[in-house]
């Protein structure tokens, strides 16, 4: 098995790189994701033990899912995740879930990110369209979005079940369209 390079950047801005998770970020992946239980409890549920690690991997690998890793430009650390789920080659959409580490969050380094994940998905991967149900009371996904352009669709009264109890869950999304246009304006 030839010998692993230093991971390819697929999209640049100045503090963040995206690129594809590897096997090799296991153990900084796990420790960043201990560390940031506290900020993600009741949001999501990212992998936790290396089993869960490498499924969630193997779903990237197969194609499934399209995972990126949002990482610090200085420090090549990893600070967050964004994973394209339910896409669909038809349609030319898909759904997006995120998250930050615990240590990079409230820096604007997923804001930055979410810039590159949006040209990604809509220039190398010709999606249409990129929609992200968020959960209500999630100000920080809820801010993350709305910077990023996406706008509120009708919420299903009864889309999700939490806690045990069946709760609405509004639906952003953001179109090709309307992410050109917000990308540059004297281009729409």
């Amino acid at each position: 098995m030839p010998a692993e390079g230093p991971p390819r950047a697929l999209e640049t801005r100045a503090r963040v790189f995206l690129r594809l998770p590897a096997e090799a970020d296991e153990p900084e992946f796990l420790a960043l994701v201990a560390a940031s239980r506290e900020l993600h409890n009741g949001w999501i549920h990212p992998p936790a033990s290396a089993q869960e690690f490498r499924a969630w991997l193997t779903r990237t690998e197969r194609g499934k899912t399209v995972s990126l890793l949002v990482c610090d430009v200085a420090a090549g650390a990893i600070a967050g995740v964004f994973n394209l789920v339910e896409i669909s080659p038809r349609l030319r959409t898909a759904f997006l879930n995120y998250y930050a580490h615990a240590a990079f969050a409230g820096r604007g380094l997923m804001t930055e990110g979410m810039g590159l994940l949006l040209g990604h998905a809509f220039c190398s991967l010709g999606l249409a369209a990129v929609g992200a149900s968020i959960q209500p009371g999630n100000a920080a996904s809820l801010a993350l979005v709305r910077r990023a352009g996406f706008q509120l669709e009708k919420a299903p009264p009864r889309y999700l079940r939490l806690a045990g109890v069946w709760r609405g869950h509004p639906t952003w999304s953001i179109s090709s369209a309307r992410w050109r246009e917000l990308e540059d304006p004297d281009r729409a």
